[in-house]
């Protein structure tokens, strides 16, 4: 099943909102010259000095080193290809940081999603999301690292108590923000399902029915990521929404 390639079609947007004064999410689609696919989604750290640069810088360093490797040997160099641009990314920020006093502290959120042959690798720091689309769910690929998660993991809050916290922007992690980052890498098989990767201002503003139900209109693919985008505004638009979104000819 190693040569096993599905196909589809992917696009990715950002919005501003209707609350923001600037943009700090990042979106974008690759594929390179093997016909792996990349989707990323960057959402830099709101409430910290250019969280809009930290972003920008991540999904440069992804989308640059994604384009110069033309293809992957076999599922370890993957890996290993992962951790190598997840270092270089922290790096690139955190050194960025320690530079100049204005850019100290910005970081940013990482999700992003890779589909070499049979398996989709999806990497996560922070609280943006990744999900399979399914006919009858979103099914996450990521679990936010933010505080009422630990709380609730810890049985300090209940989960109805979690999704209204005030704490519930808070992070336990970004990249950028120390020396050596932490990320999770997780494996999927590729199953022919379509992919949809977000910030919080979209998965905050939209429901999950909602959601679902724009990806299974016919609408083609950059038009159904404007019909996300303006039901997140048309229920507030209180952050920025990045999306991007692989949509599978085969689904389940």
């Amino acid at each position: 099943m190693k040569g096993v390639k599905y196909k589809g079609q992917f696009a990715s947007k950002t919005d501003i909102g209707l609350v923001r004064k600037t943009n700090e999410d990042q979106a974008v689609a690759l594929i390179n010259a093997s016909g792996n696919v990349l989707l990323c989604v960057c959402d830099g750290m709101g409430g910290h000095n250019k969280g809009d640069l930290a972003s920008k810088l991540a999904i440069d360093v992804i989308s640059n080193e994604f384009r110069q490797k033309n293809g992957f040997v076999s599922y370890v160099t993957v890996r290993s290809w992962i951790s190598k641009t997840m270092r270089k990314v922290n790096k690139v920020i955190f050194d960025k940081g320690q530079s100049d006093p204005a850019y100290k502290d910005m970081g940013t959120t990482v999700v992003f999603a890779l589909l070499y042959h049979d398996m989709v690798y999806v990497v996560n720091a922070g609280d943006s999301r990744a999900y399979f689309v399914r006919k009858s769910r979103l099914e996450p690929l990521t679990e936010d690292q933010t505080y009422v998660k630990y709380l609730y993991h810890t049985g300090k809050i209940s989960e109805e108590e979690m999704e209204t916290s005030s704490q519930r922007h808070i992070l336990m992690n970004a990249i950028g923000t120390f020396p050596s980052p932490s990320f999770e890498i997780k494996t999927y098989p590729n199953n022919g399902l379509s992919i949809l990767l977000c910030s919080d201002g979209l998965y905050n503003n939209a429901t999950e029915a909602e959601i679902r139900s724009v990806l299974s209109t016919t609408e083609r693919i950059d038009q159904k990521i404007d019909t996300l985008i303006g039901v997140a505004k048309s229920n507030g638009g209180t952050d920025n929404i990045g999306i991007a979104y692989w949509e599978a000819y085969r689904h389940d």
